[in-house]
């Protein structure tokens, strides 16, 4: 597949943005009104051979291996090039690998811009996602579509190399995917935590608000000998705060189906939510919606 240095093109209808808060309108273009990502200025040492780069969209993690390097999530449209530049600070080895842990514009948005030596793997619901896309429609786009396609677990490289690509079920998308670096015990979650607080659920891309803590649950289940986690768009986190995420999700469905046994409306339930201490940092904002998540899932249990 040749991949030419291009810049990818506007994101289209059907694709939903990840910003600061949860709650998002579909995303028209590659910098929709309202949604604004710092920019990249640093690569952070998280081990010996892993790093992440954060800003310009969702954020990325790099593995230097002996024959190349591995990058997860190319970030917003226009980024590729920089991208190379900050991966240049701490290597000079090419970038062979990517890995897109899901089919947002912030997260695959400069897949374009690699060469076409580039593998692109992804989750077998995220290519079809990104098909659906505009801006992989054109002859341009196309080259920023996945070669390598999962359906729950693949295995990439080997030895101290190794790194796990797990999908446990829909959730932020129905394509999620958990990447996992053996041998720095790290796990890269995407947008399936993105930030401590409610999370986008793109129904239109297959996600779903009533799975969400199902699937949180079966990957801390079934992903073992991890400390830390990248985190889709804040900082990198402990995994027990991974894990205090599947309860706050589980506790916000139930709260959800008695609130709408009650007769109550999605605004009323975010408004008489009550959680646990422990999540008193959480963003809560109803977003623009105006009820968070609410409405995403009452939608689905009225189905």
């Amino acid at each position: 597949m040749q991949r030419p240095i291009v810049l990818a093109t506007v994101i289209g209808t059907g694709l939903f943005a990840i910003a600061v808060f949860a709650q998002q309108t579909p995303a028209p273009s590659p910098a929709p009104a309202g949604i604004r990502f710092p920019p990249m200025e640093k690569v952070e040492k998280l081990s010996d051979n892993l790093y992440l780069i954060a800003g310009a969209g969702g954020n990325s993690a790099v593995q230097v291996r002996s024959d190349g390097v591995l990058l997860v999530d190319t970030k917003i449209p226009g980024n590729g090039q920089d991208l190379l530049k900050l991966i240049k600070t701490v290597t000079d080895k090419p970038v062979t690998h990517i890995i897109n842990t899901h089919t947002h514009f912030d997260h695959a948005g400069s897949n374009s811009e690699f060469p076409a030596s580039v593998e692109i793997v992804t989750q077998e619901n995220t290519k079809t996602n990104m098909e659906k896309m505009d801006a992989f429609k054109s002859d341009t786009g196309k080259v920023g579509l996945p070669d390598k396609t999962f359906k729950d677990r693949l295995t990439l490289f080997n030895g101290k190399d190794a790194v796990d690509l797990y999908h446990f079920g829909p959730a932020h998308t129905n394509g999620d995917t958990y990447v996992v670096f053996r041998n720095a015990r790290v796990m890269h979650a995407g947008d399936t935590f993105a930030q401590k607080g409610q999370p986008f659920v793109d129904a239109n891309n297959g996600g779903s608000g009533v799975a969400f803590p199902d699937t949180l649950a079966k990957t801390a289940a079934g992903v073992k000998q991890v400390d830390r986690v990248i985190t889709g768009h804040s900082t990198v986190m402990s995994w027990q705060e991974f894990v205090d995420y599947g309860e706050f999700h589980r506790l916000y469905v139930a709260h959800a189906r008695a609130s709408l046994a009650a007769g109550k409306t999605p605004e009323q339930a975010l408004a008489e939510l009550k959680l646990p201490e422990k999540f008193r940092d959480y963003n809560l904002s109803p977003g623009r919606t105006g009820n968070g998540n609410f409405g995403t899932i009452y939608a689905e249990l009225q189905k």
